[in-house]
């Protein structure tokens, strides 16, 4: 067996690994898959809180049944222009990994679109576009008739974010203790 057929079959097991069920969603004309296990809700566009001295794509904090959640302008993060909020922008709320700790963050999307089931087949790896470009983020490129949707690995698309002082339950106590140890 020549080590081409190898790399070929190696190549094709790794895609196959990465069917499944994806969410799609928008980006302006882009569109871009996550894998469906990763999305914990979708919520409709909210008022988020500002915080201070935090990267420009971190567009602040939503508190969601009592727990604050980061949320993360996905747009932004991507080097893309900024887009006014219509009634199709949404917060995909998402459970993302670092380390050993997992993470619920919000990601603001123009629109969300529709679950596929993505055959491995249909899988591409990501294009290299050489050393000056990164794709780690991306999974694979997803064929869907005449289409291509970027599947997106949302644990290395929010690597690197320190989320730890953004997430903690909002409660009573805490928020006393804070007012308490402000005066």
């Amino acid at each position: 067996m020549s080590q081409a057929t190898t790399q070929s079959e190696q190549s094709s097991k790794v895609l196959l690994e990465k069917e499944g069920k994806y969410l799609t969603f928008a980006l302006g004309p882009e569109e871009y898959g996550l894998e469906i296990l990763k999305v914990r809700e979708i919520i409709g566009y909210m008022d988020i809180t500002a915080v201070p001295q935090t990267p420009h794509h971190v567009k602040g904090v939503i508190n969601l049944r009592g727990q604050v959640i980061p949320v993360i302008d996905l747009r932004a993060k991507f080097g893309m222009e900024t887009a006014e909020v219509t009634e199709q922008t949404c917060i995909i709320v998402v459970e993302i990994s670092q380390g050993n700790r997992k993470f619920s963050t919000g990601i603001v999307v123009d629109r969300v679109q529709e679950v596929l089931d993505i055959a491995g087949e249909h899988i591409e790896e990501a294009p290299q576009f050489g050393s000056s470009v990164n794709t780690d983020f991306i999974l694979g490129m997803g064929k869907i008739a005449e289409s291509v949707k970027i599947l997106l690995d949302i644990d290395k698309v929010l690597a690197g974010e320190d989320f730890g002082n953004l997430t903690r339950p909002v409660t009573e106590t805490t928020t006393e203790k804070r007012v308490s140890e402000e005066i």
